[in-house]
């Protein structure tokens, strides 16, 4: 009997062992399963291509390859590159492109990597196995990431890098390597290449670095530090900067340009409905629901909770404790940026009637999962008690299908059902030579879902076919589609210049754009192939 005891305590210590040998493997695993079969889920409901701009970043990485004017010039300055320099490798087949999967594919790798930075950064704080895993549920098993990530939005590769950063800006702060400033550094310049939000977190970082080294190394190793942090963490800037130079004219083309975010939220605050501008309380109140709404309630008290815990506990290094307030970066930009006018969020029922921009609150959800991890560590008598409330929560919130990104996508003003139009354009141009004149700063939704090809459609990124469509647009335009009377849609005010509409009939209005056909005594004298050869 003493020997079976023995035996067995021998046998379960060697698999306890192989567990813990192995735990990033089995994390792995876990993730990619669940990346997976998340994506397999809401691409058969229709849903993975539901966001308008999940759309228009497919059709950006589609335009690099293939169209009237492909080339890397098309990557435009409405987003930054990285996601879609990302697609290039696979958005060239039709499957990968009009699945979603060339984008989705992107986000699925970067919810596997950033469960596992979460795993890694608690494993780092010696917090015990429970509080690893839960943190990492918290993350992996929130509907609204587990939407995200299957999407060719761009959220999830911004979670990664800033994560990534974040990770071994902490593990610079506990073993002072200089190369984990360089490593922090290059994720943060990766970070700066998806969103803005990259852009904060250099500064907010570079700040952190100065306060923990002024005082224990001095000036000097401060300021090289700086420099070499800076020079690297900054160079994705001074890329966009230098190609906005010279794709535009303009090295600030990007936030002042006419399709620029500033640009969008002068319209908005024209109509009166960019309400957080100058409001710092409302800001602070519209992105905290934001968060909420994400994270799930109960997950955002025990994130509070458990930061606080983090911050006080002088069992940590202190200047760990410092660097781990790199995860509120994305809380701090985003109130910023509300109150500062920079960006836009409604929240239904507090801010109009509807959805918009409301998936920023999923930023937060890797520091809620830290945090978390961190409190169940400190809390033995209460480990289990908040695990299983976490698990209950989370059953219901599956049940209910309690995603705030979902709803935004479907219902919110994320979304475009632009089903009828892409329809009537599908069945009636596919099979007929000539081009479709359309404006895709306002209409790229059409055009992904219209499933023709790209080199069917004349718009702004086309060169001369746009000048010279929308100067003379029967001799290039057999269809146009545009928004009847707003100046906003780009096709329509140059078209109107034109004095030409007089030559085409309306023959479709939908909710989104109206359809216009070139009348047929003039179809003999409309180009129906690409004749402009290379263009400047």
């Amino acid at each position: 009997m003493t020997i079976n005891i023995q035996l067995n305590k021998q046998r379960f210590q060697k698999v306890k062992s192989f567990l813990i040998e192995k735990d990033l493997l089995f994390i792995t695993i876990f993730l990619t399963v669940a990346a997976i079969i998340s994506f397999f889920i809401f691409y058969t409901s229709g849903l993975a291509l539901a966001y308008n701009d999940a759309r228009s970043h497919l059709d950006i990485g589609r335009r690099v390859v293939e169209g009237l004017k492909p080339g890397i010039a098309q990557l435009g300055s409405v987003w930054l590159p990285l996601p879609h320099v990302l697609m290039v490798p696979t958005i060239w087949n039709d499957f990968m492109w009009h699945t979603g999967l060339s984008g989705a594919l992107i986000s699925m790798l970067s919810f596997v990597g950033t469960g596992v930075l979460i795993y890694l950064i608690l494993k780092n704080l010696n917090v015990g196995p429970l509080g690893r895993i839960i943190a990492v549920l918290i993350f992996a098993l929130n509907i609204n990431i587990l939407y995200l990530q299957s999407t060719a939005m761009t959220e999830l590769l911004l979670i990664f890098t800033m994560t990534a950063a974040v990770y071994d800006l902490m593990q610079w702060a506990k073993t002072e390597r200089i190369v984990y400033v360089i490593r922090s550094s290059f994720w943060i310049m990766l970070s700066t290449l998806v969103r803005y939000d990259g852009w904060f977190l250099l500064i907010f970082s570079a700040f952190i670095i100065a306060i923990l080294l002024i005082k224990s190394r001095g000036y000097k190793v401060t300021e090289g530090t700086l420099i070499l942090f800076l020079t690297l963490g900054g160079f994705g800037i001074f890329l966009w900067v230098v190609w906005n130079l010279l794709i535009f004219g303009d090295p600030l083309y990007f936030a002042f340009g006419p399709f620029s975010a500033r640009a969008q939220q002068s319209q908005l605050e024209e109509a009166g409905v960019l309400s957080t501008k100058g409001n710092i309380l409302f800001s602070l109140k519209m992105y905290l629901y934001a968060m909420v709404y994400n994270t799930g309630a109960f997950q955002a008290i025990t994130g509070f909770v458990g930061a606080i815990v983090l911050w006080m506990d002088k069992n940590t290094k202190t200047s760990v404790r410092i660097a781990s307030s790199a995860l509120m970066a994305p809380f701090l930009f985003n109130v910023l940026a509300l109150f500062m006018g920079h960006s836009v969020l409604f929240i239904q029922g507090l801010s109009g009637n509807t959805w918009f921009n409301v998936r920023y609150g999923a930023m937060m959800i890797p520091t809620v999962a830290v945090f978390t991890g961190y409190l169940i560590s400190k809390v033995k008598g209460l480990r289990y008690t908040i695990a299983g409330l976490f698990i209950a929560v989370t059953f219901f919130a599956f049940a209910n299908v309690d995603a705030v990104t979902i709803d935004d996508a479907r219902v919110g003003s994320s979304q475009k059902n632009v089903s009828e139009v892409s329809s009537w354009l599908k069945q009636n141009t596919e099979d007929e030579p000539g081009f479709i004149l359309i404006s895709a700063a306002s209409h790229d939704a059409i055009i992904f879902s219209s499933g023709l090809p790209m080199k069917k459609y004349i718009h702004e990124g086309t060169g001369a076919y746009w000048e010279s469509a929308t100067t003379s647009p029967d001799r290039w335009a057999k269809w146009i589609v545009m928004r009847t009377n707003d100046t906003n849609d780009l096709a329509f005010k140059l078209t109107q210049e034109s004095g030409q509409l007089e030559k085409y009939n309306k023959v479709q209005s939908f909710p989104f754009a109206d359809i216009y056909e070139l009348k047929r005594e003039y179809w003999q004298q409309v180009n129906t192939t690409p004749t402009l050869g290379k263009q400047k």
